[in-house]
């Protein structure tokens, strides 16, 4: 399966789209959607610039495939379009490790959809501390889900 524009317009609207590059809040070079330069701890010359839309775009693609991939692999049973797109949502925000180790994916393969969609909402924390970009990104990917 590939993600649909919905799940990929979710990405970017809960991770933002910087066209320069930035350091994450754990202290990483990025730039795009989340794409991580390099090892991310250093900004090599030729990607100390403005990018396009498109240059952006592309490196997003190109980093979900590797999620794509990890969800069909880690939920091998049907899934809807908004439970994919959710799935790599949240794999893309924690990790496919995350998604591997979870309650989310052992509801999803037992077809326990309510119990994915709560089990979504444990993971809303950084640092020991809730976060309400986490709550809202939880809550749009439940919506997703379920639809």
């Amino acid at each position: 399966m590939k993600i649909s524009a919905k799940g990929r317009a979710l990405i970017a609207h809960h991770e933002g789209v910087r066209l320069r590059p930035y350091k994450c809040p754990a202290g990483l070079w990025t730039v795009g959607v989340g794409h991580l330069i390099g090892d991310g701890k250093t900004l090599p010359p030729e990607w100390n610039r403005t990018f396009t839309r498109e240059e952006v775009d592309a490196l997003l693609a190109n980093d979900l495939i590797r999620f794509e991939r990890g969800v069909s692999r880690l939920c091998p049973v049907p899934l809807t379009q908004g439970q994919f797109d959710a799935l790599v949502s949240f794999s893309f925000n924690l990790g496919l490790g995350c998604l591997q180790r979870s309650s989310v994916r052992m509801k999803t393969n037992r077809d326990d959809k309510e119990g994915a969609v709560s089990s979504l909402m444990k993971y809303c924390k950084a640092g020991g501390k809730v976060l309400p970009g986490l709550v809202k990104r939880r809550k749009d990917e439940a919506a997703l889900y379920m639809s």
